[in-house]
């Protein structure tokens, strides 16, 4: 059997489409007909090469979608075929199975646990997830990645009460869920910063109180005109180490809470004055919004199922696997919040 697949072959240079052949199933993985693979800020920093060598090349990519079960291997147990699933880069119950290798017209292919940039995968039963709720394979492919991450940064790491007050800096695919988780939590003030008017626009549909272009003004500055003590917590999504710093730099002393989510590039630095440690101030990180795939996905389904959680403005263009590059190139530019692969 063979599967169309989008394969970086060299950093810095575009994927390329290839017709790849699918090894059989070992012990513990699972075929599944990918319908949507999301493409997160991770996979532009490994295509342009920003997250230094790359080891494993040529290989395949993606780590957040949705599909349909189609075979499994000896020893699975949590899904079975004709299974809607959630593929996820966070690991869930199941059998740990490191990854496989495809052919490509007698070139090996390597492949992670879960890759989704093709028409069919081998994934890890621990990267699945059943879906509990009858929701959209389209919104189901964010819960993958970009829902876990930025609704679990606040609602699992962060915990604010109603009317505790949370800036998110960074208003991309992960920064508007963390946006809506903060609304849903009830913060007040609720304050998104990002350089992307369109970005902020979202923002305030997702449950934002105010807004700052931090193009346009000093951040900082303009968050403690709103908040003068300080506030309680701050969500940094943009994977830019000044946004971290004004992070920390905007909390109120004793007990103000930095969440860290983006991913800077390979050698960049955070510099900081321990002076924000010594007036009680906590920087935390978490590992995909500290969810539990078992735990947290089928909450995160029911939250879009009622509407209290709103993925459709993310999803503000679908691409096919053919536009996949374009794809990538939009979001790097932001001209998408999450661009949405079909497959199908």
């Amino acid at each position: 059997m063979k599967t169309a697949a989008a394969v970086l072959v060299e950093t810095g240079k575009p994927l390329v489409l290839a017709e790849l052949d699918i090894p059989q199933l070992k012990p513990g993985q699972v075929l599944v007909e990918i319908a949507y693979s999301g493409i997160c800020h991770t996979q532009v920093l490994e295509c342009r090469g920003y997250r230094g060598e790359d080891k494993f090349l040529p290989h395949c990519l993606g780590h957040e979608g949705s599909g349909i079960v189609r075979e499994v291997g000896a020893g699975v147990s949590k899904v079975k075929a004709g299974d809607q699933v959630i593929l996820s880069w966070i690991k869930g119950s199941g059998q740990d199975v490191p990854g496989t290798i495809y052919d490509w017209a007698g070139k090996k292919v390597n492949a992670g646990a879960i890759t989704t940039f093709s028409r069919y995968s081998v994934i890890s039963e621990n990267r699945l997830t059943v879906m509990t709720e009858a929701i959209g394979l389209d919104e189901a492919a964010l819960v993958g990645c970009a829902i876990p991450t930025g609704v679990g940064a606040v609602l699992n790491v962060a915990a604010p009460k109603p009317n505790q007050s949370l800036a998110v800096f960074g208003a991309g695919g992960v920064g508007l869920c963390a946006v809506n988780a903060a609304k849903i939590a009830g913060c007040d003030p609720l304050i998104a910063v990002d350089i992307n008017e369109s970005k902020l626009a979202l923002a305030r549909e997702l449950g934002a109180t105010d807004l700052i272009n931090a193009k346009d003004t000093d951040a900082v500055k303009e968050i403690l005109n709103i908040k003068k003590s300080g506030l309680d917590y701050a969500v940094e999504c943009s994977g830019k180490t000044t946004a971290m710093l004004q992070a920390i730099n905007v909390l109120r002393n004793q007990g103000g809470t930095a969440v860290i989510v983006g991913n800077a590039r390979f050698g960049e630095k955070l510099e900081l004055d321990p002076k924000q440690f010594n007036l009680g101030k906590r920087l935390l990180g978490t590992w995909g919004g500290d969810s539990v795939p078992d735990r947290d996905y089928p909450k995160y389904m029911k939250l879009i199922k009622t509407r209290e959680l709103n993925v459709k403005p993310l999803m503000s263009k679908i691409y096919g696997l053919a536009e996949i590059n374009q794809a990538v190139d939009d979001l790097e530019a932001g001209k998408v919040m999450r661009p949405l692969v079909r497959m199908t």
